[in-house]
């Protein structure tokens, strides 16, 4: 596709050539054009979240306060890491990474 195109042809006759989606041609031209790239692009969101270089603390905290809320530590992150992050976005790095469970008023009736 980068050769045709190199050769004179548009990236519109490109992409039909090869059967690709014409915005992924022009993407891929582009690329070989500006960056000498050849291969093509990891898609998706890119990995690792902003809470990764703060997991250390976070794990020591859950370890000296085990029931400590998301709200806590939403707030504990923010007063000692400068670090603002919302509720649900520390809940899914959590589920991700540690075995943990919400708590629940079933639960704790239980457990009493």
């Amino acid at each position: 596709m980068i050769a045709l195109a190199g050769a004179g042809a548009s990236a519109r006759a490109s992409a039909a050539r090869f059967g690709v989606r014409v915005s992924t041609a022009i993407v891929g031209i582009r690329h070989a054009r500006q960056d000498s790239e050849r291969s093509t692009r990891r898609q998706g969101k890119p990995r690792g979240t902003c809470l990764d270089p703060h997991e250390a603390f976070i794990i020591a905290t859950i370890g000296e306060a085990k029931d400590i809320t998301l709200n806590e530590m939403a707030a504990k992150l923010r007063a000692e890491q400068g670090l603002q992050i919302g509720r649900s976005a520390l809940s899914a790095w959590l589920g991700g990474r540690l075995d943990v469970q919400k708590k629940s008023a079933s639960r704790n009736a239980l457990t009493s």
